[in-house]
């Protein structure tokens, strides 16, 4: 998947990433806090910051430690709350680490990895849809807009 954009959400005011997946039309809109939006905001715009922040201090140690992130997979959707898992491999051995989505997405930009989506979360959230190429970024913000309340409010921070 790539990262489509990021949003507000016009009813809670919560920061939305929107992934699309690359080879068909869904599209996975996540929620996310406000810093890790602007990390991956400031990421997606490469503006440049004078002192590392966070994922780039995570990047920076990863590149001292010599490890390489393969990808990033957001692996499961449980109890309204998404999880990942980035995949690293250091001296041959492959590392899993449990993390927020949003913080594997801000890394997963900062190192140019692919970035995926497990089948069975697309299943599982009311919220992936299917959209043409052609779909404006007023017209996804449209059809965000349309979710009613309940719909907004499904994934906890």
């Amino acid at each position: 998947m790539k990262i489509r954009g990021l949003m507000m959400d016009p009813v809670t005011n919560m920061p939305i990433v929107i992934l699309k997946d690359v080879g068909t039309e869904t599209v996975l809109p996540i929620w996310v806090g406000i810093y890790e939006a602007n990390a991956i905001a400031l990421e997606i715009e490469k503006v440049a910051t004078p002192r590392p922040m966070t994922h780039d201090l995570i990047k920076n140690v990863l590149v001292g430690l010599d490890a390489n992130v393969h990808k990033v997979v957001v692996t499961e959707l449980r109890e309204d709350t998404f999880y990942a898992v980035i995949w690293l491999e250091r001296e041959g051995h492959i590392i899993s680490i449990d993390s927020r989505p949003s913080d594997a997405l801000a890394l997963a930009l900062r190192v140019d990895c692919p970035i995926y989506v497990e089948d069975e979360v697309l299943k599982n959230s009311k919220q992936a849809t299917n959209i043409s190429n052609s779909v404006t970024g007023e017209e996804l913000r449209k059809w965000l807009e349309g979710l009613n309340d309940e719909d907004l409010g499904r994934y906890k921070m």
